[in-house]
């Protein structure tokens, strides 16, 4: 009687051990499709959230920026808001406005998140929103763009050099004026080592959201 009772037992206990051996692995394979999953939805400095039709945005616009976009636009072809998180600016100004002129014509929205902080290049990206918004104690910076060795400021008003930004700007919704008004209080609020916050009179002033 004892013997059956031990095998009954140690029956029972391999029982209970494989059954828990399996509820682990099961575990380990759902951690593991969710972890490929969320790499699925990373495109460099964007991720596609849960919902399918938004967007965080984190980083810098890098040169990589607009490749990472289109094939995630081709995988998520509903997405309709941006949120950013941070965009210091960008390392490559001319696909900055490529991308950001492609986000507008897919008319996606954007919006500066709460504590959020957009500057220089990401200032520009964020004027791409079909609507734009903002949360509670952002930051929006601007200064004059470099490069080769010479400074937005060193080309007089009309120059050539200024209108890739000033075309960009009327692009985006703003109209001849409003375009030149923002572009050139961008290039002479600050050098290119240095950078302005707007305040909110001058958001207002010069049509940086859409729902004033």
């Amino acid at each position: 009687m004892k013997k059956l009772s031990l095998v009954v037992a140690l029956l029972v206990a391999s029982s209970t051990f494989i059954a828990c051996g399996g509820s682990s692995h099961t575990k380990h394979e759902n951690t593991n499709t969710k972890m490929t999953q969320d790499t699925n939805r990373q495109f460099g400095i964007f991720k596609v959230l849960r919902d399918n039709h938004t967007i965080e945005m984190d980083g810098d616009i890098k040169s990589s920026s607009l490749n990472n976009f289109d094939k995630l636009i081709k995988t998520f072809p509903d997405i309709d808001k941006i949120n950013i998180v941070n965009c210091g600016g960008s390392l490559d100004d001319e696909t900055n406005l490529k991308l950001s002129h492609k986000v507008h014509q897919q008319g996606i929205s954007t919006h500066l998140m709460g504590n959020g902080e957009i500057a220089s290049g990401g200032v520009d990206f964020f004027l791409a929103g079909v609507k734009r918004t903002i949360g509670k104690n952002t930051k929006i910076g601007v200064h004059a763009w470099s490069g080769d060795g010479e400074e937005a400021t060193h080309f007089h008003k009309g120059h050539k050099n200024h209108l890739p930004y000033i075309n960009y700007y009327k692009s985006v919704g703003f109209t001849q004026k409003q375009a030149e008004d923002f572009y050139y209080f961008t290039i002479y609020s600050a050098h290119a080592d240095d950078i302005h916050w707007m305040s909110k009179e001058e958001i207002i002033k010069y049509h940086m959201l859409t729902h004033e």
